[in-house]
């Protein structure tokens, strides 16, 4: 049993692991055009390699269950994100294509396995500490993946080296990561508990929730991709516009992470998801129906608030939906990977096929997706769970 401070300390560790876990994303991601020059890859050609770290997290995030059973889960977790940020050096180093899809392909599978299980490391921390921290979790994410773009950024600015870049960016987050870990909680598995398959469909509990975690997803990449796009060739904006409207959505999801946890512990995991799956859903409306930049851009606005703290949820409510939650995390972990790798082909697709405006019309729809499953959530609401070795709540004001 830990005392409720040291469940506390655990909670701003796992925090600081999330932002590290983000800040490689974000130091990656501003490299890619100096990858594809160096790597002497065509569009189409990056393309695919990039369909290889989404595929590496899907055929190992079932592997996290097993690690943590076997190591613990601070050892695992203290192992996991040391791989993942030592992999941020692999595919600026990749010469050709073929080893680039196998660098990003390691990339994916160590960030995927990693994600699992400091995921499921939030769950434990929330469930003890009797209060929701799993959206603010996501938003340490995101700032980590703030700080690394805009280290990335002035990388690419300087036009620095990105072997050099990334191999201190993996140094120093190497070590913060690693450091951080020595506060979360090491949790250990019973002499009678037997270990979780290497591989196993997820629990169909977890297709449940990741239905709702594949729609919000779904309205995220296309979004970020396209919002852009959207202004320009919809409503005919500035370059300069079209950006800051990107901009709106990814500050609306930030913002709306880090307050989200006040609002579930007030309203629940249930209501207050099918609360943002209608302010999703107002937002898809208004980038349909608008005919102007500004209205188009309060609907992207509303569209980051709307589906924010949704994927936080579906991770919290599988890790207690059944006996093994870090099977079932891995199964909604691996939905919304899938999502996020399909959703921005499908848009471009069927924009080509139709139009853009009829992207977003798909979006919308799926928005309704949010409102309409979020009663699945009912099972894993953090306020129905109760737990003998729960620490003491912090009193409340």
């Amino acid at each position: 049993m830990y005392a409720p401070q040291q469940v506390r300390r655990a909670r701003y560790a796992v925090g600081a692991v999330f932002a590290v876990h983000g800040a490689v994303t974000g130091s990656f991601a501003t490299r890619v055009p100096w990858i594809q020059d160096h790597a002497g890859v065509s569009a189409g050609q990056l393309g695919l390699a990039l369909a290889f770290p989404a595929l590496g997290a899907s055929l190992a995030m079932p592997l996290a269950g097993s690690i943590s059973h076997r190591f613990g889960a601070r050892n695992a977790l203290r192992g996991l994100i040391a791989l993942w940020t030592l992999a941020l050096v692999l595919p600026s180093v990749a010469p050709n294509l073929l080893t680039l899809c196998l660098a990003l392909f390691v990339y994916g599978a160590t960030a995927g396995m990693s994600d699992v299980a400091m995921n499921a490391l939030g769950v434990e921390v929330e469930n003890r500490l009797n209060k929701s921290i799993m959206s603010g979790l996501h938003g340490m994410w995101s700032a980590g993946a703030l700080i690394g773009s805009s280290a990335g950024t002035l990388a690419a600015h300087l036009g620095t080296d990105a072997r050099l870049h990334h191999a201190l960016a993996a140094a120093v987050l190497t070590v913060a990561g690693v450091a951080a870990c020595a506060w979360v909680l090491d949790l250990q598995p019973t002499e009678d508990e037997e270990p979780p398959p290497r591989f196993a469909l997820p629990p169909r509990s977890a297709l449940l929730i990741g239905a709702i975690g594949f729609c919000a997803v779904f309205a995220e990449g296309a979004s970020l991709d396209w919002s852009a796009v959207y202004l320009r060739d919809q409503l005919e904006t500035s370059a300069g516009l079209a950006a800051a409207c990107t901009t709106g959505f990814t500050l609306t999801m930030a913002i709306a992470r880090i307050a989200g946890d006040h609002v579930v512990d007030r309203f629940g995991a249930v209501r207050t998801v099918r609360a943002s799956g209608v302010i999703a859903v107002l937002g898809g409306l208004l980038i349909v129906l608008s005919e102007h930049p500004a209205t188009a851009m309060a609907g992207f606005a509303l569209m980051g608030l709307g589906i924010a703290v949704v994927v936080p949820l579906c991770f919290a409510a599988a890790g207690r939906s059944g006996a093994n939650p870090s099977l079932a995390i891995a199964g909604v972990a691996t939905i919304t990977y899938t999502s996020g790798l399909v959703a921005p082909s499908a848009i471009g697709l069927l924009a080509q096929a139709t139009s853009l405006l009829v992207s977003f019309v798909l979006v919308t729809v799926l928005s309704c997706g949010i409102a309409g499953l979020a009663g699945v959530l009912r099972a894993g609401d953090r306020r129905k769970v109760t737990r003998p070795d729960a620490a003491v709540p912090e009193p409340r004001p």
